[in-house]
């Protein structure tokens, strides 16, 4: 068995090709662009890259896409100031913050101030809530972006056993709640998990995003399973791979993300998508 590999950059492109209809119709019908205003703090080379990544993909679906650059040395106040005049811009459809942000800032007061409505990242406390609730609201990007590669496979979660591999909030407490909704079993493994190699060859599906590199071996995988590497990591060499052993996974897994091409480039994606979700809710709430 050779596993597929799922093309995130291919459904990337289709996605933003949606959002790109969509953003269209919303400015005949409202006279505006859906605004995407996006708050960067340092130098942090990663996010530099995001960023700049975020802001060419937001033109190209016809969004308003604004970046403010900060210096690292940008007090919380200061940080703040900015974010709470965002929220009440008429103008700002979405607000994101790019994380990390500098030690020295607070991340939970500044997410706590984006109002729900416009938290394109699905990170308040607020559409966090709606998300374990099982209600409408916005959601992570990158969960939301998996989810919808796993559609396009056609694969059947009812009833399927889903391994979830990282508690963060950002992916995996967040596509666990998702994969529930679907009706699969999941179980949510982390750092304490005992015995990994026998929880990852019970499981149907894989969602590794933990950040260490070749984390999951391939030879752990349950034949035919499905594997989602979120994992993005930077090697001595400068290449990067995921938290899965890819060449020892591709020979037992069914479809397996590449890292890169698979999951980041549907991140952006789903960005773009939340954007102009925000944008519609915000004018039919006017």
């Amino acid at each position: 068995m050779t596993a597929q590999r799922i093309d995130g950059k291919a459904l990337a492109k289709r996605v933003r090709a949606e959002v790109a209809e969509r953003a269209q119709a919303f400015e005949q019908r409202f006279g505006r662009k859906p605004g995407l205003d996006v708050v960067l703090v340092g130098e942090d080379p990663a996010s530099q890259v995001y960023v700049r990544s975020k802001e060419r993909a937001a033109s190209r679906a016809g969004l308003i896409g604004n970046v403010h650059r900060l210096p690292a040395e940008t007090t919380n106040e200061q940080l703040l100031a900015l974010v709470r005049t965002l929220a009440q811009d008429a103008s700002v459809d979405g607000i994101l913050v790019q994380l990390p942000l500098p030690k020295h800032l607070d991340e939970t007061r500044v997410l706590d101030a984006i109002p729900p409505e416009k938290d394109v990242d699905g990170l308040t406390p607020h559409n966090l809530g709606l998300l374990t609730a099982g209600r409408k609201g916005l959601r992570a990007c990158t969960p939301s972006g998996s989810m919808r590669m796993l559609k396009e496979i056609g694969f059947e979660l009812e009833g399927k056993r889903a391994l979830v591999i990282g508690r963060s909030l950002l992916v995996g407490k967040s596509i666990a709640f998702m994969l529930l909704e679907k009706n699969a079993t999941v179980t949510l493994a982390h750092s304490r998990t005992q015995d990994l190699a026998g929880e990852v060859g019970r499981a149907d599906l894989v969602v590794a995003a933990v950040g260490r590199p070749g984390l999951v071996r391939g030879e752990w995988l349950k034949p035919g399973a499905v594997v989602i590497d979120v994992g993005i990591n930077r090697l001595e060499d400068g290449s990067l791979t995921g938290d899965v052993d890819f060449e020892g996974a591709v020979e037992r897994a069914s479809f397996i993300t590449p890292v890169p091409g698979g999951v980041g480039p549907m991140t952006i994606a789903m960005l773009l998508s939340n954007a102009v979700d925000a944008a519609e809710a915000i004018e039919a709430a006017r």
